[in-house]
C-alpha cells in the first residue's frame, strides 16, 4: 500500500483522494508506472485500439482481500462519483479491463480461494488463475471443461467476464452454452452496495459484460474428467485437407478430445519451439487427444498426413503447452516477429463449413492467414477461426470483414472496446442492458465499455 502521490495529472483528483480515506486498510497502489502498467492489456494486438487506448490509465489500483473489502471499495465509488474498473490476469485483448475514464481499478488476483469442490463441480473466487484451479483439481480427478490459451496467467473471473470459449469448446461449446456457468456472486455498484447471487441461466447477466454488470467475488463452475492429455500433430501438404481432418475427426464423437486446430503455412515459422515437429511448408493439424482415445485418433486420420510430434500434455514452469500455439496465442508468436499483422474472430455456420473456408482461403491467399479452432456451437460441430491479417489501413480491414460478413461468416469485430459493436450482433444483450441499470445506476463500472447504456445523473448524498 502507498499513500497519494503527486502523478503526470498533477494531485489526485480530490474524489480519489476522499475514496482512499473511505477504503481504511485495503491495499492500494498510486505509483504511476505499476498503475499503467496494470491498466493494459493485450489491445496491442489491434493497431486500431493500440492508438485509441494507449495513455488510458486509472488513478489508482486497490487490491481487495475478500468480498468485504469489494463491497468497501464499491460504497466508496458510488459515494464519491468514481469510475471502477474490473481487472483479472490482464490477458484479453481488446481493452476490456482498460478505464477509459481514470478512476480506481480493481485487480482480483488476491481473492484465490477454491471454497468447495465436489464431482463435476466447483466454487471458487474470482481472482483464482484457471491453471491453478486445475492443478488442484487434478487429484481428484476433474478440471475445468474449458479454458482460454492464456490459461496459466488467466484468472477464472476474467474468463468469465471477457471470453466466450477456448480449449475444451470442442466438447462443451462456449460459456454462452446452457450449463457451463452455473452461478456467479456479484456485488453491485450502488450507495448501499448489495451481494446478488445469480444462478442458472441468470448467470449469463455477466458473461462477457467485461466487468460492467456486477463485481464477481464467486464462480460455481461446472467441471469435466481430467483425463491423460496427449498433444499430437499432424503435418499436411494442403491447409484445406487438414481442415477435412480436423472436421472428421471432430465429428466422431466417440474420440475424446479438448483441441482441434488447423493452422495454414507459413504461420508454423514462428513455433521455433516446436523445431522438426512444424516441417517446412506444412500445413498443421495440432491436437489434444484422451489417452484411451488415441487409437481410435490414428484410425481416423488413415494414413492422412504424417504425426510428427506426439507426448503428453504439459505444461510446468518453463514448458510451452501446445495449446499455446492455437487460438489467439497463435497471433501473438507471429507477433512476436512481425509488427505488422493483426487478427480477427470468426464463427463459420456449421451447414458451409468447409465449402465457406475454401472460399475465404482463396479469396484472400496469403493476404489472411487462415487457423481454424474446431468448437460446438448450439448444438452443432462447427469452427471458430482467428486468422492473422497482414494490415494494411482500417480501410481495408473493413473491406476484409465485410466480404466475410457477406459470405455468411460472422464477425466478432476485435478492433472495437465496446460490446456492441465487439458482438456479432452488434448490440448489447438486453438482459445485461437491463440488468446494469439494477446494478450499476450511475454508470460507474468500467463507464464507456456498454455505450448503450444511460446512466441515472449522480447527486452527492444528502
Amino acid at each position: 500500500m502507498s499513500a497519494p502521490e503527486e502523478t503526470e495529472r498533477g494531485a489526485l483528483a480530490a474524489p480519489v483522494a476522499a475514496l482512499i480515506a473511505d477504503i481504511g486498510d485495503v491495499p492500494f497502489i498510486t505509483d504511476r508506472t505499476t498503475v499503467r502498467r496494470r491498466s493494459r492489456d493485450f489491445f496491442w494486438y489491434s493497431p486500431i485500439l493500440n492508438e485509441q487506448l494507449t495513455g488510458k490509465s486509472a488513478d489508482l489500483v486497490v487490491t481487495p482481500r475478500n468480498e468485504e473489502d469489494v463491497i468497501r471499495i464499491a460504497r466508496a465509488c458510488a459515494r464519491h462519483n468514481v469510475p471502477l474498473t474490473p481487472r483479472g490476469g490482464g490477458t484479453g485483448n481488446y481493452g476490456q479491463a482498460v478505464p477509459l475514464h481514470g478512476g480506481v481499478l480493481i485487480d482480483f488476483s488476491a481473492m484465490t480461494k477454491i471454497l468447495w469442490s465436489k464431482p463435476g463441480v466447483l466454487r471458487v473466487e474470482s481472482g483464482a488463475k484457471m491453471h491453478d484451479i486445475d492443478a488442484a483439481l487434478r487429484p481428484s480427478g476433474w478440471e475445468l471443461r474449458m479454458h482460454p490459451s492464456t490459461k496459466r496467467s488467466a484468472t477464472i473471473g476474467g474468463f468469465v467476464a471477457g471470453g466466450s470459449g477456448g480449449v475444451g469448446s470442442i466438447t462443451y461449446g462456449g460459456l454462452r452454452e446452457p450449463g457451463n456457468i452455473l452461478a456467479a456472486r456479484i456485488v453491485t455498484l450502488e450507495r448501499e452496495p448489495r451481494v446478488v447471487e445469480l444462478r442458472g441461466d441468470a448467470a449469463q447477466k455477466i458473461n462477457r459484460a467485461y466487468g460492467s454488470t456486477g463485481l464477481i467475488t464467486e464462480l460455481e463452475m461446472p467441471l469435466a474428467p481430467a483425463w491423460d492429455w496427449v498433444d499430437v500433430i499432424v503435418a499436411f501438404d494442403d491447409f484445406i485437407e487438414a481442415v477435412e481432418v480436423g472436421c472428421q475427426i471432430a465429428l466422431s464423437d466417440g474420440i475424446v478430445k479438448k483441441l482441434l486446430t488447423p493452422i495454414t503455412w507459413p504461420i508454423p515459422t514462428d513455433f521455433r519451439e516446436l523445431g522438426a515437429a512444424c516441417p517446412e511448408g506444412k500445413s498443421l493439424l495440432i491436437a489434444m487427444i484422451a489417452e484411451p482415445s488415441l487409437e481410435a485418433f490414428r484410425v481416423a486420420l488413415a494414413g492422412r498426413g504424417a504425426t510428427t510430434y506426439e507426448a503428453p500434455s504439459r505444461e510446468g514452469p518453463g514448458e510451452t503447452p501446445l495449446y499455446e500455439y492455437c487460438w489467439n496465442h497463435t497471433t501473438l508468436h507471429m507477433l512476436k516477429r512481425d509488427r505488422g499483422v493483426t487478427y480477427l474472430q470468426c464463427l463459420f455456420p456449421h451447414d458451409r463449413l468447409l465449402p465457406l473456408v475454401k472460399q475465404m482461403v482463396a479469396t484472400f491467399g496469403d493476404e489472411v492467414l487462415h487457423h481454424l479452432e474446431f468448437s460446438r456451437y448450439a448444438g452443432h460441430v462447427t469452427a471458430s477461426a482467428l486468422p492473422i491479417v497482414r494490415y494494411k489501413s482500417p480501410e481495408r480491414l473493413y473491406e476484409i470483414i465485410a466480404a466475410y460478413e457477406a459470405a455468411g461468416v460472422m464477425i466478432a469485430n476485435p478492433h472495437v472496446y465496446t460490446l456492441e459493436d465487439g458482438s456479432r450482433y452488434r448490440r448489447a444483450d438486453a438482459d445485461q442492458l437491463g440488468f446494469k441499470a439494477e446494478v450499476d445506476p450511475y454508470g460507474l463500472l468500467n463507464p464507456g465499455k456498454m455505450r448503450s447504456f444511460v446512466p441515472a445523473k449522480w447527486e452527492p448524498a444528502p
